[in-house]
């Protein structure tokens, strides 16, 4: 055997002991007469020790360089001086034989908890930045929520099946990556963006309870929390209505906090209407550490000769607790952040409640003193508080006081990443309009069933329909989503009518699924779970880069192996393909 031991499992109860670990050398110490060396393996750090009275042992192990791999057999002994920030802080190995396993070149970067190299580079050398501590742990953190996924989901009855990966390319949604055929001249198969209508047909053969850990593919512009390849935990359920799945999965939530943090939630989720959350939030996912829900005060400020408010759709405002010593250029700088492209706004009203109780704001020739206190009440502003305005159109100004109320979080350290706020969202739109090309699109997916009461609108007014969707929020993260979906063979064909397909084009593209209608498919509904969203979510970092063994960097390069690259033109040929410059 290479080990008796590993690095990180040694402790006093091995005092007295001759063990043999192996490992990587993190570095080596001179402290006087005695030399020591830090050695890692994935479950720790254990400190070696050789003294002057081994002159030999001592040489080689002066010899040693960073990440090095050797093995060493010794006596574990308690330590004089014990380091309490480490679990095997209190002992240390006497050194009695030391073996070079492997030499190492100097690693780029310094391969320590907090690195000095890049994002880049580290992405270059993936391998060597795994052997990081957070990088490992992260990991090992979405091993053990794998585990208790599927721990719960199998109590629960649930079969975990796999579905295709080379499939047929259908409109909706994101792009679709693609893989040519050699076998089929002219013809490509597409990765799947999510296993839906596969879980469907699953439920139609009778399975009932389907799950997943499912690797999807979309090829769309990246950023922290998106990836081309990313993983979902996919679920489906016959015979349920929409009760039946959030009382499931939110018992699976529930499960993955005991198991994976303990921590443990007394209350039941909150639900929350899309409507509400765009109302009091300004996004369909709202991040509830924080209060300063938005308040609408647009027929209070009418008339006011304040052409801003005057002219304006939508006139809202947050209040800011304490926000009053906001210096001018405090506010200056949240002006400008509204005012970016990605915000939208075209400027910033504020407004402070001084102690004195009177109120100035960067409006007074416009806005009297009696109207201030009127709006200082509606946004249960007092003394020491700062108001801020927003005037516009109805949804623009909403969003961009949404992104203003969590940019005021931000700054204000008030999004506590060990605080958990979950949520349920539900009654979303069945249907959004694009103005550019004139037609409705479906909000979540066209297998979305609508509202039992509102099926009759599909021809009069699809804009009024309500999915029978739901959202799992945390946090201002949607870590989950799903839909009670359609099950009858007409109700889709109308679906796919509103969303424009011809019968022919519905056909073509969906004709196995309204085939499989055909034959007594279930009431069914189902969800799926972004697996990285929820790593990190739980890993307490913003991106999902860190919980992926093998990410792509943001412009969806694999820099380690130089992915994507081009083919060989004896390849192209094969698969019948041009590069068209």
């Amino acid at each position: 055997m290479y080990r008796t031991h590993r690095c990180g499992e040694l402790r006093m109860a091995h005092v007295g002991q001759t063990v043999t670990v192996c490992g990587w050398v993190q570095r080596v110490r001179k402290m006087g007469g005695l030399l020591f060396v830090d050695l890692r393996d994935r479950w720790g750090i254990v400190q070696l020790v050789v003294s002057d009275e081994q002159p030999e042992l001592r040489t080689n192990l002066e010899s040693l360089g960073r990440e090095w791999v050797i093995s060493v057999t010794g006596v574990v002994r308690e330590r004089s001086s014990k380091n309490a920030t480490l679990p095997t802080g209190d002992i240390e190995i006497e050194l009695q034989n030391l073996t070079v396993l492997n030499k190492s070149e100097v690693p780029p970067f310094t391969i320590e908890t907090e690195t000095d190299g890049g994002d880049e580079l580290r992405m270059k050398y993936r391998y060597l930045d795994i052997r990081r501590a957070p990088v490992r742990d992260a990991l090992l953190l979405r091993h053990q929520m794998a585990q208790a996924v599927r721990m719960y989901l199998n109590r629960r009855d649930f079969v975990e099946i796999e579905t295709p990966f080379l499939i047929k390319s259908t409109p909706e949604g994101a792009r679709d990556f693609v893989v040519p055929s050699r076998m089929h001249t002219g013809e490509f198969y597409a990765l799947p963006q999510s296993p839906q209508t596969f879980k469907q047909l699953l439920m139609v053969a009778g399975m009932e309870r389907y799950y997943q850990i499912v690797r999807c593919f979309r090829d769309e512009d990246l950023r922290a929390d998106r990836q081309p390849e990313f993983t979902q935990i996919d679920c489906e359920m016959s015979f349920v209505e929409r009760e039946d799945i959030l009382q499931e999965f939110e018992g699976f939530m529930r499960h993955l906090f005991k198991e994976v943090l303990d921590v443990e939630f007394a209350a039941p989720f909150q639900r929350m209407p899309y409507s509400e959350a765009m109302a009091k939030y300004g996004c369909d996912k709202p991040d509830l550490r924080v209060g300063m829900e938005i308040c609408e005060v647009t027929d209070s400020v009418r008339e006011t000769g304040f052409s801003v408010f005057d002219s304006a759709d939508y006139v809202g405002g947050i209040c800011v607790k304490d926000g009053a010593k906001y210096t001018r250029k405090q506010l200056d700088a949240l002006t400008d952040y509204v005012k970016r492209p990605q915000v939208g706004a075209t400027g910033l009203i504020y407004a402070r409640v001084e102690e004195n109780g009177t109120i100035k704001s960067s409006a007074d020739k416009f806005l009297s003193q009696e109207l201030l206190l009127q709006l200082a009440n509606k946004l249960a502003a007092t003394h020491g508080d700062l108001m801020l305005f927003m005037a516009g159109k109805r949804v623009q100004t909403l969003v961009a006081l949404g992104a203003l109320r969590l940019e005021v979080a931000r700054r204000e350290n008030w999004l506590d990443p060990h605080v958990f706020k979950p949520l349920w969202v539900v009654d979303f739109p069945l249907f959004e309009w694009d103005d550019e090309t004139q037609r409705f699109y479906a909000m979540h997916h066209p297998f979305t069933s609508p509202h039992p009461e509102d099926v009759e609108l599909f021809e009069s007014n699809p804009g009024a329909m309500r999915a029978n969707a739901y959202d799992m929020v945390i946090n201002g993260t949607e870590v989950g989503g799903g839909s009670i979906r359609i099950f009858d063979r007409t109700v889709q064909e109308r679906m796919f009518h509103a969303l424009g397909f011809t019968q022919e084009s519905a056909r073509a593209q969906f004709g196995f699924l309204l085939d499989a209608f055909r034959f007594g498919a279930p009431p069914h509904g189902g969800i799926a779970f972004g697996f990285d969203r929820l790593c990190s979510l739980y890993g307490g970092s913003d991106s999902i880069r860190d919980y992926i063994a093998f990410p792509k960097n943001n412009a969806g390069r694999d820099v380690m192996i130089a992915s994507p690259s081009s083919l060989d033109p004896a390849q192209l040929d094969e698969l019948h393909l041009v590069i068209k410059e």
